[in-house]
């Protein structure tokens, strides 16, 4: 069976139910050495948050695509399946952009678009990418795994009587966007709850002074396609804004940038961001994974725009 896949997420759960030898083709965005058959027009571009938004407000106002396929490499594939989604076609090339090009194929193969808005979704999507694949054992094993990992947290949470965090998590920089669809469900599990967001449903720009009013004990940027070092680099965004030292995050040394791709990339991952944030919210009973260190950093520790 050859498959693609149109989308790191699920790139990323092939790989984790150990299918990567059925996958044949992938995005430009996707941590794998298999062939990239999707290109985007932005690749490589070196534009800040709020050059981007407007990139990406005016190919939405004209009609175009931000991303392109490579059908003679897709031709030369021939896939059985190529998964792709249909959440976001700002993120990710979307079914449409996929169809089009497949109709021209000697071999039209099966395409299966991943919808998710929940967590629930996403964990869902493990089943569907499994079964597609005649692989649905190595699914159950993923999902048990996954559980496994989010029931040992709550446990710990609910032994120690954890308060719930009052917290925010930031998808976007400049404009601030809140968080969005499965991120909301991630804070709930460890410990959180973010008033600010919008579970299930798209993230929005949402105004500076909106969030200093809700004054968030504990802050984390994780803008979408970012790691922390492009964070860092931005930061200044936010330190610039009026009453960013009154935020009660920020006097209490309660301000960190994160990896985006344990937040906005709805696969099995998301459970590494789960164990992050627990970590996080709540110190004093649970530990950050040492696996985990390196995707996030405290704000004391970024000094002009470079982590230290």
């Amino acid at each position: 069976m050859k498959v693609c896949s149109f989308l790191p997420a699920a790139t990323s759960m092939i790989q984790q139910m150990g299918l990567e030898k059925h996958l044949h083709g992938v995005t430009f965005e996707c941590h794998s050495d298999k062939p990239r058959v999707v290109r985007s027009y932005l690749e490589g571009n070196t534009y800040s948050s709020s050059e981007i938004e407007t990139v990406v407000s005016e190919a939405k106002r004209s009609g175009k695509p931000l991303y392109y396929i490579d059908e003679e490499l897709l031709q030369q594939i021939a896939p059985d399946i190529i998964f792709t989604q249909d959440v976001c076609d700002v993120c990710q090339i979307d079914t449409s952009l996929v169809q089009r090009a497949v109709h021209k194929l000697k071999k039209v193969p099966l395409i299966i678009p991943l919808l998710p808005r929940s967590l629930n979704d996403v964990f869902d999507n493990v089943l569907t990418i499994a079964k597609a694949m005649n692989q649905e054992k190595a699914g159950i094993a993923l999902l048990k795994e996954l559980q496994k990992r989010t029931s040992r947290i709550l446990d710990t949470l609910r032994a120690n009587q954890a308060p719930l965090k009052r917290v925010m998590i930031m998808e976007w920089l400049d404009p601030i966007y809140n968080c969005g669809h499965w991120i909301p469900f991630q804070i709930s599990l460890a410990g959180g709850v973010d008033m600010l967001s919008n579970p299930g449903g798209y993230s929005v720009i949402t105004a500076w002074e909106k969030i200093t009013r809700y004054n968030p004990e504990v802050l984390i940027v994780a803008p979408c396609g970012f790691n922390i070092e492009r964070a860092a680099a931005e930061i200044d965004r936010l330190t610039e804004l009026p009453g960013w030292n009154d935020l009660l995050a920020v006097k209490t040394s309660s301000v960190f940038l994160a990896d985006a791709d344990l937040f906005t990339q709805p696969s099995a991952h998301l459970v590494d961001g789960i164990e992050l944030l627990a970590g996080l919210f709540h110190p004093k009973i649970i530990s950050v994974p040492d696996n985990l260190h390196r995707k996030f950093i405290s704000f004391d520790k970024v000094k002009g725009g470079v982590c230290v």
